[in-house]
């Protein structure tokens, strides 16, 4: 999962996911949820995790050193920075960046054995990572996370107690950047509640496991029985 900013030098990505906009036989969603720094989407994750048993969070490479609490495997899998530019010779890949000096990528081979045994892979990456996605699977489900308002997010980066003032005015920024992608997403929850925002996000899980491409493989053989 990408907890990064705006990425810098994002180069072309590819993916043996290519195509698979339209399957024959049902694989498992890709969820993408994107926020500006502060809106709550890592807690909202984190939630919707323990609801979903299914939905298998995607955890990044990164070159970036562990921060105080991080444990390698769970917040990031944490690589020396040749070893990462090994992995983007070979490929291995789905989508990478470098942001603020610092490499951050989402493994293909991953991703891949995930959605083809038929279980739901969740990704929360930047907006740029989430463009990059849709062109390779057309069938992502895009989600945006909100804060209620603007002087709300600045509340949130300064009661966090984790950034400097300057640091504060940059996710800012980034946020402002961040949002004005927000409607190149299928849905948009407003984190003002958490609990309510929660309710959103697992609505939008359970009612694409439901949708028509879906439901047409999983209950072919009911349908079948009233022709």
């Amino acid at each position: 999962m990408h907890r990064r900013g705006a990425a810098r030098d994002r180069p072309q990505v590819e993916s043996s996911l290519r195509g698979r906009g339209s399957r024959a036989s049902v694989n498992g969603n890709l969820f993408v949820v994107v926020a500006p720094s502060g809106a709550g989407k890592t807690s909202l994750v984190a939630a919707l995790l323990e609801r979903e048993p299914n939905l298998r969070l995607s955890i990044s490479f990164t070159t970036r050193a562990p921060r105080e609490g991080e444990a390698d495997g769970r917040e990031y899998h944490f690589i020396a920075r040749a070893d990462f530019e090994k992995m983007i010779a070979r490929g291995d890949f789905l989508e990478h960046a470098n942001v603020y000096g610092n490499y951050y990528g989402t493994s293909r081979r991953w991703i891949d054995e995930q959605i083809a045994g038929d279980h739901d892979v969740l990704l929360e990456i930047d907006w740029q990572g989430a463009k990059q996605l849709r062109k390779l699977f057309p069938g992502m489900v895009g989600v945006f996370i909100l804060p209620p308002s603007i002087d709300e997010l600045r509340r949130r980066l300064q009661a966090r107690g984790k950034d400097s003032a300057e640091a504060i005015e940059k996710r800012m920024s980034n946020a402002r950047e961040e949002i004005s992608h927000v409607l190149e997403f299928e849905y948009i929850i407003v984190n003002e509640r958490f609990d309510s925002a929660l309710d959103d996000l697992n609505s939008i899980v359970r009612a694409t496991r439901m949708s028509r491409a879906q439901q047409a493989v999983r209950l072919a053989k009911l349908i079948e029985e009233f022709k």
